[in-house]
C-alpha cells in the first residue's frame, strides 16, 4: 500500500486552511484556556485545567495528523479525458436502471464525500471505471453483488 495521499487543488488548500485556523486562532484560544484555568489554582482538581489540556492534545494532535497528510500529498494533475482518472469527473448511466445517471467526481480517500458527489479512487465504482472510455460497460463488484454501468461523460 502507498504512503500517498492524492488531494485535488481544492482539497489540498482546504487542508491548509484548517492548518492555518488551528496554529493561529484555536492553538492560541487553548494556551489562554490554559492560563486561565491555571491561574485557579489547585491543578489537581481543576476542571477548566483538565478539559483545557484535553483541548491541547487534540487541537496538537490534528496539526500533526493535517502536517503529516500535506508532507504525503500528491496533487491529482488535470488529465485528458478520453478515460477516467484520478481527478475525473464521469457521469454513469446504471445498466438495470436507464433512467438512473450519475455523476462522480473521482478523488483520494482523504477527500471523499459521497453526499457532495466525491466517491474515493479505492471505492468499488471507481476501481471498475478507472482506465476506461466514454461508451464503455464496466462491471462493478460491490460487497452487494456485481453490477453494471455504462460511463456516459468524462470531464
Amino acid at each position: 500500500m502507498s504512503n500517498k495521499v492524492y488531494l485535488t487543488n481544492e482539497g489540498f488548500l482546504e487542508i491548509e486552511e484548517e492548518l492555518n485556523h488551528l496554529k493561529e486562532v484555536k492553538r492560541p484560544e487553548v494556551i489562554k484556556a490554559l492560563k486561565d484555568a491555571r491561574a485557579l489554582g489547585d491543578l489537581s482538581e481543576n476542571a477548566d485545567y483538565d478539559a483545557a489540556r484535553n483541548e491541547q492534545a487534540q487541537v496538537e494532535g490534528r496539526i500533526k495528523e493535517l502536517e503529516q497528510l500535506l508532507e504525503k500529498a500528491e496533487l491529482i494533475e488535470k488529465q485528458d479525458t478520453d478515460k477516467v482518472g484520478l481527478g475525473a469527473t464521469v457521469t454513469i448511466k446504471y445498466i438495470d436502471d436507464d433512467d438512473d445517471v450519475e455523476e462522480y467526481r473521482i478523488v483520494g480517500s482523504k477527500e471523499a464525500d459521497p453526499s457532495n458527489d466525491k466517491i474515493s479512487n479505492e471505492s468499488p465504482l471507481a476501481k471498475a471505471v478507472m482506465g476506461h472510455k466514454v461508451g464503455e460497460v464496466c462491471v462493478v463488484e460491490s460487497p452487494n453483488g456485481n453490477y453494471n454501468v455504462e460511463i456516459m461523460e468524462i470531464k
